[in-house]
């Protein structure tokens, strides 16, 4: 589901409008902002990404539940963040929201997630190379202290949470195997 928020250019600015909102700080504050809703609605917010793309900036939510998210359920959520948004961040925030389902390349985000899926392939992105690579494609093995476990082909990695910049699973059936 996508709903258009942009800024619109020829509107006057007016003396009490906030400054912008600083896009690293984004993201924390929508998921403050999407979570209890999604809750409310049964939903799991699975995760939140906000990044320039060539129509402009995008906000993307990804929600879940048991047994599968409907069109419905996506439009619900669409429709009461995009309101929260405005109300929070007014005109000044640019965005295209769209909320979806993961899919089988379900994103990881919080340190729970890698416990969760434990046994399941994932590729995860690093910061900073770690042994001339930053892609790492292999089953999670868990979590220990700060750092996510995963199996690759010839060894098992630590690679500190705070270091992944990307993760996903890997074609994850979740609760709808075909």
């Amino acid at each position: 589901m996508k709903r258009d928020k942009k800024k619109n250019k020829a509107e006057p600015r007016q003396a009490e409008a906030s400054q912008p909102i600083a896009r690293d700080r984004v993201v924390p504050l929508v998921w403050e902002l999407a979570e209890p809703l999604c809750g409310t609605e049964g939903l799991e917010l699975i995760h939140v990404e906000y990044q320039r793309e060539p129509g402009g900036w995008v906000l993307r939510i990804f929600v879940g539940k048991p047994g599968g998210v409907t069109i419905d359920d996506c439009a619900e959520v669409s429709h009461q963040l995009s309101d929260l948004l405005d109300i929070k961040f007014g005109a000044d925030f640019p965005y295209t929201l769209e909320v979806s389902s993961p899919g089988p390349d379900r994103p990881l985000s919080r340190l729970a997630d890698f416990d969760r899926f434990a046994g399941q392939t994932a590729k995860i992105r690093t910061r900073r190379d770690r042994d001339g690579q930053k892609n790492f494609t292999g089953r999670l093995l868990g979590v220990m202290g700060d750092s996510v476990l995963q199996a690759l082909d010839t060894e098992t990695v630590a690679i500190p949470y705070q270091e992944i910049t990307k993760a996903r699973l890997v074609n994850y059936n979740g609760d709808n195997p075909c």
